[in-house]
């Protein structure tokens, strides 16, 4: 093999169409463009605009906010811990956070922490050092002899709890 010898695949690479080079071309005179005016010219095109009218996305009221401080935690369930306990991803001797859930395979990113939730069962004894915990992960988790840490700045909420009467 020699490097003059190297070509592409044939039809895996298009040629270009030259554009405004004559009516014979197929794409000639306005070159692809529509009429005249505003919307034939690079760059200034007023989108949404309505003749004059008030636009519709002025018309409609605003709503709603972005709350810079809310949370973005990763929802795990018991059974997904316990599922990679059973394939050999996660250690079992060794604590369970956030690092070694994404190592695993159980969460894509590390986010603002892991919050565990109660659906399925845990054999394993495994120790957790997580943001939060539902209150049935926490029991599903002290039955099967493991615990529940708060590791770092991350608290614990035991959630679920009965709502506190006056």
């Amino acid at each position: 093999m020699k490097l003059n010898d190297i070509t592409d695949n044939p039809g895996s690479s298009k040629k270009r169409q030259r554009i405004g080079r004559g009516i014979g071309s197929g794409s000639g005179k306005q070159a692809g463009r529509g009429g005249k005016g505003q919307t034939a010219r690079s760059g200034v095109r007023i989108k949404g605009f309505e003749g004059g009218q008030m636009p519709l996305h002025r018309r409609l009221p605003k709503r709603g906010f972005t709350n810079i401080f809310k949370t973005d935690y990763n929802e795990v369930n018991l059974s997904r811990v316990q599922t990679a306990i059973d394939a050999g991803k996660l250690d079992a001797g060794k604590p369970v956070n956030v690092e070694a859930l994404v190592a695993a395979g159980v969460c894509t990113k590390l986010r603002d922490g892991v919050k565990i939730l109660g659906q399925g069962e845990i054999k394993a004894k495994v120790v957790f050092e997580v943001a939060r915990a539902s209150k049935s992960a926490v029991a599903a988790i002290e039955k099967a002899g493991g615990s529940v840490k708060a590791g770092g700045s991350v608290k614990l909420l035991v959630e679920d709890a009965p709502a506190a009467t006056a």
